[in-house]
């Protein structure tokens, strides 16, 4: 076309070859951009608009998502790039320094929107991914940004390669040379890059799982697992962020096993007084008989001691087995742990004593809850420690505490009211 527009100016204009040239380049490039500034407004004023209406709703959620990563907006721009250099082609002259420069700025358009094409699918598929049970825990996020950077390192080199007009082979040569500058500039990339493979391979933690990371001061559920960082929402609602790397090369503690199994650990201890540890006489044993819990337990306690008595000569206590208080209490704390709904079934439960202490014997509680709620748990809990806590006399027991400042004036007042009765009766 530009040779058709160049021979008719010179023959109706009678205008020199130069002259006529630079007018029919003119001409062409003005048609070029008309025609590109048409096809701009006719999708991005017109088309996409209407698109947008028609897939935009709640009826409609992957239309917003699209809408959201600009689809169709880079697909139009990339559109445009390629209707551009087509005309370029067509209407210069082959070989022209105008069609050189134009189809080349076209090319290194239609690269940097054809990048930005594929991110937007790329951010499509992360967010699809997360409606999928088998996809939503996986950290995609962070291989998603990876490959992002790979992508983006990739079309730089072939734009670059382009405006210079060399093969991109020459490009990646020289970037041997630049190695170390490279692994050193892009590091913490790399290395979370590295981390979050071996995270998802291994599947040591997924978004949603409950992080325990006391080096980092975080304890909470991961909201994030990007290339390198991630993020973790805290009880107290704060955001702890750690290096992705970091789960890899330093140690952490993951809930997620507890979730899964439906059975959350109760392992705590209460002590008691040694000095309220003795045996039963026969009248507590028959009040503690009428215990539903346990009035097996004393029967086959009792038939078992009896056996064993028969056999040893003697009737002292030296010689022979009786029931204890503290042994009583752990089979009824047993049975009524295990007689609790709230108790996983499958789970281990068992009451067991420690070693003692200065202060007193701990008798441990082990169980598992049928609720992984952290509220639930710990209601389920407490109302267990405090029916034991309460029952404890009924077996003679006492919790130990040490004293505080309120026994300390108490003693006190009671040396006084007994030096002041000696001291009367002394009168």
């Amino acid at each position: 076309m530009e040779q058709q527009l160049r021979l008719w100016l010179q023959q109706q204009f009678e205008l020199s070859n130069d002259y006529a040239s630079w007018a029919a380049i003119t001409g062409v490039i003005v048609l070029i951009l008309a025609i590109a500034v048409i096809l701009h407004l006719t999708l991005h004023k017109g088309l996409l608009p209407y698109i947008e209406r028609r897939t935009g709703g709640a009826q409609r959620p992957w239309g917003a998502l699209i809408t959201r990563t600009r689809l169709f907006n880079r697909f139009a721009f990339l559109i445009q790039g390629i209707v551009f250099n087509i005309q370029a082609l067509i209407w210069l002259g082959r070989g022209s320094a105008a069609q050189e420069i134009l189809t080349t700025g076209a090319q290194a358009w239609c690269l940097l929107f054809g990048m930005l094409l594929l991110f937007s699918v790329m951010d499509i598929l992360q967010n699809l991914s997360r409606h999928t049970p088998s996809l939503s825990r996986l950290p995609l996020r962070g291989v998603m940004q990876s490959l992002k950077l790979i992508i983006a390192v990739l079309f730089s080199i072939l734009i670059i390669s382009l405006l210079i007009g060399k093969s991109p082979l020459i490009l990646l040569s020289g970037l041997g040379a630049m190695t170390a500058v490279l692994m050193l500039v892009f590091k913490d990339p790399i290395m979370g890059l590295v981390a979050g493979i071996q995270l998802s391979v291994n599947d040591m933690l997924n978004v949603g799982d409950w992080l325990e990371m006391p080096k980092y001061g975080a304890d909470g559920a991961v909201t994030d697992i990007g290339l390198t960082t991630v993020k973790v929402q805290n009880w107290d609602n704060t955001i702890t962020t750690i290096p992705t790397y970091a789960l890899i090369s330093d140690s952490f503690k993951n809930w997620q096993g507890m979730t899964a199994s439906g059975g959350r650990r109760i392992k705590r201890s209460m002590n008691l007084d040694t000095t309220s540890i003795r045996f039963l006489t026969d009248e507590e044993i028959s009040r503690l008989r009428q215990s539903n819990l346990i009035a097996g337990y004393i029967d086959a306690k009792l038939q078992e001691i009896a056996e064993y008595n028969a056999q040893e000569p003697g009737d002292t206590l030296l010689n022979q087995r009786r029931l204890t208080n503290i042994g009583t209490f752990r089979a009824y704390a047993e049975a009524y742990i295990k007689a609790s709904p709230h108790i996983h079934k499958k789970m281990t439960t068992m009451v067991r004593q420690l070693a003692p202490t200065p202060d007193g014997l701990p008798v441990e509680i082990y169980a598992f809850t049928n609720v992984t709620a952290w509220i639930s748990y710990e209601q389920i809990q407490s109302d267990i420690f405090d029916h034991l806590f309460a029952i404890l006399p009924q077996f003679w027991l006492r919790v130990h505490q040490t004293p505080t400042g309120f026994d300390m004036r108490g003693i006190a007042a009671h040396f006084a009211r007994e030096c002041e009765s000696e001291r009367r009766a002394g009168l």
